[in-house]
């Protein structure tokens, strides 16, 4: 089915208008498809990764050698998502900024997300021989962080396996959306 602006349209969760090219720092969460627990459990507050995590963490800690202009903060694969800190350090020549479907602005924050959760799931795919379930839910939950706020979001991004048992995605809490990956590996 070709694309109709008219009737496949999706409500963007990003500023309108924002320049994600902007020098600064954003707080990013990337949710797997039905909060699947795909890259490990968390024992006694630590992350332990499976095989899928590690290449998750692995291709997080990659982005700076594909995108030079970007470092990486604090950030934590949990089992059903990734918390992470992208920080724009140089500008990015001007381009056009506002995200448009099929027109992504190189170097930004979305163009960047796009990437990492592309190549992760191509890797993943090529593991397990076939590209269902995906791996990723559509889109991210991105903030930008205030200068005087970016303790707290590390702070909170490192005491997340802390907070697992705790936490409204634990599958413990909800067993249904348990994965048996043995039925897709």
């Amino acid at each position: 089915m070709a694309y109709n602006p008219k009737k496949h349209h999706r409500r963007s969760i990003r500023l309108p208008e924002y320049d994600y090219t902007q020098i600064g720092a954003y707080f990013t969460t990337i949710c797997t498809y039905k909060k699947q627990c795909w890259f490990g459990d968390v024992m006694n507050g630590e992350m332990q990764h499976n095989q899928l995590g590690i290449i998750v963490y692995t291709f997080w800690q990659a982005l700076p050698r594909r995108f030079s202009h970007i470092e990486l903060d604090a950030f934590v694969v949990m089992p059903n998502h990734v918390h992470g800190i992208l920080i724009i350090t140089d500008a990015v020549p001007r381009q056009p900024t506002a995200e448009q479907f099929g027109k992504p602005v190189p170097g930004s924050i979305p163009t960047i997300i796009r990437a990492f959760k592309s190549a992760v799931t191509k890797r993943i795919n090529l593991m397990r021989k076939r590209p269902y379930p995906p791996i990723w839910q559509r889109n991210y939950y991105e903030s930008i962080i205030r200068q005087d706020g970016l303790d707290n979001v590390r702070q909170y991004i490192l005491s997340n396996p802390f907070a697992w048992a705790e936490d409204e995605e634990n599958p413990s809490h909800h067993p249904q959306a348990q994965l048996d990956l043995d039925v897709y590996f």
